[in-house]
């Protein structure tokens, strides 16, 4: 089994997320053999999107992307320094504090999981079809 990783070291700013979704947009561009389809990349990126802000917004302030390329899987993994694993929270329908990302990143992905880490923080990743 191949394995490809490709990680980045983000620091809350206000263009922090939309550089994660390049650098996923970048690696899965890179992968050619065998390529991920179009929905499946897209499905990739939201889920990058997603835990990169949640662990910008309430692991810290800065996070590590990486992202991992098996045969018929790509592992999105975020690290952050906080011990608090993510929550479901009630959604937010007419505000703007959302509530949906938790749940969204576990009915896109095959299998999700938070560990924590012996330096401290945690690990949330999900691994999704490629």
């Amino acid at each position: 089994m191949t394995t490809t990783h490709a990680d980045a070291t983000t620091v809350r700013s206000t263009t922090a997320v939309a550089g994660a979704r390049e650098s996923a947009r970048t690696f899965l561009e890179g992968l050619r053999r065998p390529p991920v389809a179009p929905d499946a990349a897209d499905t990739v990126v939201l889920v990058v999107s997603e835990l990169v802000t949640n662990a910008l917004r309430h692991g810290g302030g800065t996070c590590t992307l990486d992202l991992t390329a098996h045969p018929d899987t790509i592992e999105v993994a975020v690290h952050d320094a906080s011990p608090q694993p993510p929550h479901v929270r009630t959604p937010d329908l007419h505000g703007s504090s959302g509530g949906f990302g938790w749940v969204m990143v576990n009915r896109l992905a095959r299998a999700t999981a938070v560990t924590s880490r012996t330096c401290g923080g945690k690990t949330v990743s999900a691994v999704l079809t490629r």
